[in-house]
């Protein structure tokens, strides 16, 4: 059910969270009469294509399931600061938002998308083929698709995203690997091997360059699908359907608007027999008589569909329940266990049945007792007995649209509720989950009780999630997922901690009780030269109490940059783990508390800190202006909107943020304002931008061309083209030690091409390609100074790389040499 989100029509105003409606049960029941199935495999959260997602599943019916190998970690974010893992989780969730909408399953891989990488040699290598590709013939196995379908082509290493190609590769591979008894044979004990009917590539003109080169193609080995069609029950089409899903990548900028008319999508054969028609299930058994037993489910499925009436969805209730129980005396197979759900779902949704497991907070803690109420309300005719809710006996009769309600309580000893991929620390490309039972699945189990009915004397059981539920003023009824989180929070207040100088600093801890009462010591391990204060009280005696805990630390001149993380003893005994807890919360996406090894970097920079006023323009979020307050500097955050000249005149240097030229309107006709701050004697300096979706093409006063050029080796030889150029020289020398420890990339989204007025200072490459000298580029304008830059400055000074600070310093200070 859609609770956050739809608007790009009326047309979707029944399908946002009252269940389903009267014809979208007649979908569903054709949809019960259909056994097939797709697997579609892609990279990366917003790869997959919705269109045809939403096509198999919706037009189709056929049970379909997008397999992306990661969650998206190493992408940039336009609606908030988070990066890396909280990224990871906020387009987890935006995936499965997506999913609601276009009918499909969501899937993973344990692999970790560490950033853009151009060759699959890289990708596979720091994935660890072997286990990502056990993975994926895991998930065939699991799944049993008769057809699979990847987003790129296996065979065009280095042309694309290796993550792209890899997945691509990946799916090749297992293709035929799922299907033999001595490939990850250890999966055999739970699982069988199974072997899909056909495997396609999803292409498009834009792979061939052109639409011209694209239609002098061969196509004699492809499919065509016309796939924007309309469904007047709904009074919804396709595109419609595959434009709302894409939406939901709201962290990628992905809003999308409906294509009207027809649509085309391509699919090319890459293994197994081509069809004779344009019928991708063409030779698949897709009716009931594929399973042992089937053929007289197949025809009491339609003689539910030819006599059902949309008036009175209640009616067929009886029918389903007999169909159900047939279903229940089949052999066990996935059809089984697929068909019995849907069958339930169908049930529920004709008697108008609604189960509601409501709690009277929003969290709770292991061990702890937890209040729940049981609503519930049927809008039938027929018997609802309700008997259990877990093991709490109810014995409720539910009588048409007549509210009725059960209180009771339960212990709480369900896993936290955190992402499980990151309860423990992973590899650079790879998350370490120890519970093997939940790789590929989307998240952590919610917490849900089995509800226990009978119907006209039939027995079933509905699995419900235990929500806690509010009203808001502007929202109306908000619902969150009850968590189950550890009894004490510890966030660091940075993430970093930076020492500048050798003056003692306050590491600040935020503890947060999310139990009923705290009271223990907390104190910190600190790395091999630093020093603090013993212990701290704690005392919170409320849920939810917080407070703020402040330790004073020195260092030694040669201390260790490392890792701080705080012990908490409690009745004088150690507690094991110790978690961080970050709340993330956006409208579109549930509301997620996230629990982690707590744990922080404490760093000693030899830093210059110039005598400087910054002003800083916020582009799509980053946490560069946090980290140079962190280290002394004075930055301010501008309203490009309503600032003058003459404020801007304030300010020694005007950093604009990532992204900002994508995202801000103002720049449009603001950016001159900015090029006469340059004139007047002051630095402007912009950080990268995307090339594609430009506000303007004027980023700065002379002509540069963004590219997609970048270097995504992190350790990429440095070459000074400049040495004497002050950038490189004030008030810090930079050398080529200041290159060391970056992560995840050097820049990207550098200039290809530039005006002559501009000097590059720095020249880069990746492993078997060219020099690009765009990642840094100056000039003079008039009496000050104008930068443009593609080095990972948001990356690299969250994760507290000391050359990164001590490089944007130095642009910062850049002082006209007539000044």
């Amino acid at each position: 059910m859609l609770k956050y989100f739809i608007s790009i029509s009326a047309l979707f105003s029944s399908l946002i969270c009252f269940g389903q409606n009267t014809a979208e049960i007649y979908r569903n029941m054709e949809k019960l009469n259909f056994l097939g199935s797709v697997l579609y495999v892609a990279a990366h959260p917003d790869d997959e294509n919705t269109a045809l997602i939403s096509h198999f599943s919706n037009t189709r019916h056929a049970h379909t399931g997008y397999l992306s190998m990661t969650r998206g970690d190493g992408g940039q974010n336009l609606i908030g600061t988070e990066l890396r893992e909280s990224l990871g989780v906020i387009r987890t969730y935006e995936l499965l938002e997506a999913r609601k909408i276009d009918g499909g399953e969501q899937y993973f891989t344990s692999a970790i998308d560490f950033g853009f990488s151009k060759h699959p040699d890289e990708t596979l290598t720091i994935w660890d083929k072997s286990k990502i590709l056990g993975e994926v013939v895991g998930r065939i196995r699991s799944f049993q698709p008769d057809i699979i379908i990847h987003r790129f082509d296996h065979r065009s290493p280095g042309t694309t995203h290796g993550h792209h190609t890899s997945s691509a590769l990946l799916s090749f591979e297992a293709f035929n690997l799922a299907n033999d008894t001595n490939a990850f044979s250890e999966q055999l004990t739970n699982l069988k091997i199974w072997q899909a009917k056909r495997q396609f590539f999803n292409l498009s003109w834009w792979f061939y360059g052109s639409q011209k080169l694209f239609e002098e193609a061969d196509k004699s080995n492809f499919l065509a699908l016309e796939i924007g069609t309309f469904d007047p029950l709904r009074g919804i089409s396709n595109s419609q359907i595959a434009a709302a899903s894409r939406s939901s990548h709201k962290s990628q900028g992905f809003g999308s608007s409906p294509q009207l008319g027809n649509r085309t999508e391509f699919l090319e054969l890459i293994q197994g027999d081509l069809p004779q028609s344009n019928d991708p299930f063409e030779g698949i058994n897709t009716t009931w008589s594929r399973i042992k037993g089937g053929e007289k489910i197949g025809q009491m499925v339609e003689n539910l569909i030819n006599h059902y009436d949309f008036k009175k969805p209640n009616e067929s209730v009886g029918q389903l329940l007999r169909i159900y129980q047939e279903i229940a005396q089949l052999e066990p197979s996935i059809w089984k266990s697929r068909k019995l759900d849907e069958t339930k779902a169908l049930i529920k949704a004709c008697a108008g049945l609604t189960l509601q497991l409501n709690t009277t907070r929003a969290y709770g803690t292991q061990g702890e007792s937890l209040e729940i109420s049981l609503e519930s309300v049927q809008q039938s005719e027929f018997n609802i007995h309700l008997q259990f809710a877990g093991a709490e006996e109810i014995n409720l009769e539910l009588v048409k649209n007549e509210s009725l309600s059960a209180s009771f309580s339960i212990l709480i000893n369900n896993r936290l509720s955190t992402p499980y991929w990151l309860t423990e620390k992973g590899s650079l490309g790879v998350f370490n989950i120890q519970d093997k039972s939940l790789i590929g699945q989307p998240k952590t189990p919610s917490i849900t009780l089995p509800i226990q009915v009978e119907i006209e004397g039939v027995p079933l059981t509905f699995e419900a999630e235990l929500n806690y539920r509010i009203n808001d003023s502007i929202r109306g009824e908000v619902v969150t997922p009850f968590y189950v989180l550890p009894n004490l929070g510890v966030n660091f207040g940075q993430a970093v901690n930076l020492f500048s100088t050798d003056n003692s600093q306050e590491i600040i801890l935020e503890v947060t009780n999310y139990g009923e009462t705290f009271d223990g010591e907390l104190s910190l391990d600190l790395p091999e030269g630093w020093k603090s204060e013993t212990k701290k009280r704690v005392t919170l005696n409320g849920r939810g109490e917080n407070t703020f805990i402040a330790f004073e630390v020195n260092s030694e001149v040669n201390a260790e940059n490392g890792i701080i993380r705080p012990i908490i003893r409690q009745a004088k005994e150690l507690v094991n783990s110790v978690y961080t807890v970050e709340k993330i919360d956006y409208k579109h996406i549930p509301k997620q508390y996230i629990a982690k090894p707590s744990e922080a970097r404490i760093v000693r920079l030899n830093l210059q800190i110039p005598d400087i006023k910054i002003g800083y323009i916020m582009g799509a979020g980053d946490l560069v202006k946090n980290q140079l307050e962190a280290i002394g500097m004075d930055i301010v955050n501008i309203d490009l909107t309503t600032i003058t000249l003459n404020e801007l005149k304030q300010f020694d240097t005007i950093l604009v943020g990532i992204r900002a030229y994508n995202v801000l309107e103002s720049l449009r006709f603001k950016n001159q304002l900015l090029f006469d701050f340059a004139a007047e004697g002051g630095t402007l300096i912009v950080q990268y931008n995307t090339s594609r979706g430009l506000k303007t093409e004027n980023l700065l006063p002379y002509a540069i061309r963004l590219s997609r050029d970048r270097v995504t080796d992190e350790k990429s030889p440095i070459r000074f083209l400049e040495p004497d150029h002050p950038i490189l020289n004030f008030p810090h020398k930079i050398t080529q030690a200041d290159f060391n420890g970056w992560v995840q990339e050097r820049g990207l989204y550098f200039a290809d091409q530039w005006d002559g007025r501009y000097t590059s200072i720095l020249g880069m490459y990746d492993l078997r390609e060219n020099e690009t000298e765009g990642s840094l580029l100056v000039a003079n304008h008039g009496k000050g100074k104008v930068i443009y830059t593609g080095l990972s400055f948001f990356r690299e000074l969250p994760a507290g790389v000391p050359g990164a600070y001590r490089l944007l310093i130095n642009l910062l200070a850049l002082k006209d040499e007539k000044r």
